[in-house]
């Protein structure tokens, strides 16, 4: 049995194109903006959408949108969805890369929001 929940919504951006993007997002959602210590790929738009992390990220990619799902145990998440038709691309760090049926990519990762959140938000997997 494990938990996991959708936590974070993401602006992947070309990393040259990062602080315009940084700007348009924060005043098109009126939110303020920081990095988080240590992530300088990440800048964070406070309350864009609440109860969930909303970020721009620096990417070497095209740009894009992309969720993260955390979980409290990221081996049964990857099997769980791997098993639904995602298909993994690629790991990092603890945080699996996979791409859904349609394309779309998705990243699982370690809980990362308030326990206490996270327990009352998640869903419960497992004895189905």
């Amino acid at each position: 049995m494990h938990r996991s929940r959708v936590s974070t919504f993401l602006i992947d951006v070309k990393q040259d194109e990062v602080d315009d993007a940084v700007t348009f997002w924060a005043k098109a959602l009126g939110v303020r903006t920081s990095s988080p210590d240590g992530e300088p790929q990440f800048i964070s738009l406070h309350d864009a959408i609440p109860g969930y992390v909303t970020a721009i990220q620096s990417v070497d990619d095209e740009p894009r949108y992309h969720l993260d799902i955390e979980t409290d145990d990221v081996p049964a998440e990857v099997a769980r969805l791997t098993d639904l038709g995602a298909v993994e691309v690629a790991s990092w760090q603890g945080c699996h890369t996979l791409r859904a049926p349609g394309g779309h990519l998705l990243c699982v990762i370690p809980v990362h929001s308030d326990p206490e959140y996270f327990q009352q938000h998640a869903t419960v997997w497992g004895n189905e």
